[in-house]
């Protein structure tokens, strides 16, 4: 469940097999006057944008009762439900939801166009909301995906530790010391300060230094936790690493923190 806000007025997005629906409810609250679902449903224009729209993406459209429906539309009687409407037809384009995010909901492709009857102006921003709520939802998988491999890389990272710099006889306190120490390397080559300074500068801060890192930090922390492995392997004292990886640090951010290769590295 999202929420985009167009003229001041909160609408609900919920995703459904993958496809984004929003809720036409809640589009009406930014309409002057009285205006129902049912008066825009039962429009012709409307049946028909729907039910070419029904026969691009359900091949399970009730092609026959929606004529039945269609031929009504027009008449002084005529009038239908969004419920009705689904039941008879098997449309997905629009749903009817219960519960406490209730109402009627429509694929992203409709409910565009019964923007338009809320206003011209509406449906322009709606759609601009809309695209502004799923580029960052890009973006936050895409920091997601590179805090995972960071993650990853940070396994092979405290494997190479265990291999190479703990002693076969430590208690589990003195390994976690090891361990912290290591990590601290990489934060110090990377943002300057030990975890514990971190937490120190930051007390309102839940979480770690990595959990507020950038998706670029996140890249070049996971090269560096890959690089610091080899090093280790290598018998490189961590003096001698830490530097290394300061000026990888510098050199590697200098690059992504580039325009000219953001565009490139960050796909």
């Amino acid at each position: 469940m999202a929420k985009i806000t167009v003229k001041g007025t909160e609408v609900n997005v919920v995703t459904v097999n993958g496809e984004e629906y929003i809720c036409l409810t809640d589009m009406l609250h930014a309409k002057d006057g009285d205006f129902f679902i049912t008066d825009w449903l039962r429009n012709r224009n409307t049946l028909e944008y729907i039910g070419i729209w029904e026969k691009v993406y359900n091949p399970h459209f009730n092609y026959g009762e929606f004529a039945i429906i269609r031929n009504q539309s027009g008449l002084n009687s005529f009038k239908i439900s969004v419920k009705e409407f689904v039941a008879r037809t098997k449309a997905i384009s629009l749903q009817a939801k219960a519960g406490r995010y209730g109402g009627t909901y429509a694929h992203k492709d409709i409910a565009f166009e019964f923007a338009m009857w809320i206003s011209p102006e509406f449906k322009v921003y709606i759609v601009k909301e809309f695209q502004r709520l799923k580029a960052e939802e890009q973006r936050l998988i895409g920091w997601s995906a590179k805090r995972e491999l960071s993650k990853i890389n940070y396994r092979i990272h405290t494997d190479a530790i265990k291999q190479n710099l703990i002693p076969a006889e430590v208690t589990k306190a003195q390994a976690s010391i090891i361990y912290a120490n290591e990590a601290d390397v990489l934060n110090v080559a990377m943002f300057g300060m030990t975890a514990k300074q971190w937490r120190e500068a930051n007390p309102e801060l839940k979480g770690n230094i990595r959990d507020y890192a950038s998706v670029n930090e996140l890249i070049c922390l996971s090269n560096m936790e890959s690089l610091n492995a080899v090093f280790i392997e290598q018998g490189i004292s961590q003096s001698e690493r830490l530097i290394k990886l300061n000026q990888i640090a510098i050199h590697q951010m200098t690059v992504l923190e580039n325009d000219d290769n953001k565009r490139k590295l960050l796909k």
